[in-house]
């Protein structure tokens, strides 16, 4: 936890982008690792946890980080945890929650509401269309013999 809370000081004070930082582990190891860089990569994805996600599947050469721990200086945002879920990460340490995040400037509490909103009536509106030509892909997919689960 002590390098998360230094990657995100050290990419503050490099005007990488906000104060976050985030290291993953396996077997004892750290594997990845990164600071926010949204502002400086001009990417609204590069968040540290984000950026550790990526590094760590370059270090392990897969897509899934299963039985890795997540150290995270702050809670993280809801893109970061379903990123940080979809890897398949074994445990997440945080230092902070999201309402220390919410008193520094970083408020994520209108993407927590608004994912249990109807699509429809959501502050960016969703609308279905060629759902059929959609349906079909997935339809392709499921018969795929070649695929890679995931």
């Amino acid at each position: 936890m002590r390098r998360a809370i230094e990657l995100a000081r050290t990419g503050m004070n490099e005007n990488a982008g906000g104060p976050f930082g985030s290291v993953i582990v396996k077997d004892g190891r750290v594997i990845g690792e990164g600071n926010n860089r949204v502002t400086s990569t001009n990417d609204p994805t590069a968040h540290a946890e984000i950026v550790a996600i990526r590094a760590a599947c370059q270090t392990l050469g897969t897509y899934e980080l299963k039985d890795a721990v997540v150290y995270a200086s702050c809670e993280p945002c809801p893109m970061c945890l379903a990123a940080i879920y979809w890897s398949r990460a074994g445990k997440i340490f945080i230092a902070c929650g999201r309402d220390d995040a919410a008193r520094a400037g970083f408020d994520d509490a209108y993407i927590y509401d608004e994912i249990n909103t109807d699509p429809a009536e959501r502050s960016v509106p969703m609308e279905q269309v060629m759902r059929e030509a959609g349906v079909a892909v997935f339809k392709e997919w499921r018969l795929k013999e070649d695929k890679t689960e995931y």
